[in-house]
């Protein structure tokens, strides 16, 4: 019987390009505080919203990253309602049929984002069908934390060995390798490539997933 092999999608820079949102929002935070938007602001994309403003504005205080997380939704929120939502990129859907279609692969999530927000990604994009297991950033540390690829390995019971991460950046990388499991970089994201040593691959299309995938578990 062939064992179940689970695939953990990131969501920001890996399935979706949102950093026109993203920049967006950030820039109206700080701009509320009547502070420059910092140049690195994608550089944090996959932590909470707290751990990311802390990173960002470390000189302020709690309550006034507090206020300016609250603000950072309130302008993303509104810079989605009033634009298209953000593009999957090239090779996404594809990648993910071809996945869906094959009976021992499992496919998740594992998000900085909210529950609301993830919910208006997939909605978006009609993505419901395709991923049994959702971790968001409601329910868990930031990452790198393992919590929520441990939770997605709990909720499908596939073992760590059987399992892989694909993402964008370091705290994708390292959330894998803290959970045991593998990690995929994708070349396309936010951090850049050196940032994603971590990794066992580092891919710089879709379709090359499903190749690396099969080598990497004929070796499992």
């Amino acid at each position: 019987m062939t064992r179940l092999k689970l695939v953990i999608f990131d969501v920001d820079g890996t399935l979706v390009d949102s950093q026109a949102h993203i920049k967006g929002a950030m820039a109206a935070a700080f701009a509320e505080q009547g502070l420059p938007a910092p140049h690195d602001m994608l550089g944090i994309v996959g932590l909470s919203l707290p751990e990311a403003m802390a990173r960002l504005a470390p000189q302020l205080d709690d309550p006034t990253r507090a206020t300016m997380v609250a603000t950072y939704k309130q302008a993303f929120h509104d810079l989605r309602a009033a634009d298209l939502p953000s593009p999957l990129y090239p090779g996404a859907r594809a990648a993910l049929d071809a996945l869906r279609a094959r009976d021992e692969v499992l496919l998740g999530l594992a998000t900085g984002k909210s529950r609301k927000g993830l919910d208006h990604v997939i909605e978006a994009h009609d993505l419901g069908r395709y991923f049994v297991t959702q971790q968001v950033a409601d329910h868990h540390p930031s990452k790198p934390h393992p919590s929520m690829v441990l939770t997605a390995l709990a909720e499908t019971g596939v073992e760590p060995g059987d399992a892989v991460v694909i993402g964008d950046t370091s705290f994708d990388m390292d959330m894998a390798r803290a959970a045991g499991v593998t990690g995929i970089g994708v070349s396309w994201g936010y951090h850049p490539r050196p940032a994603l040593a971590a990794a066992a691959r580092v891919l710089d299309r879709f379709d090359d997933l499903l190749p690396t995938l099969d080598e990497l578990w004929r070796n499992t």
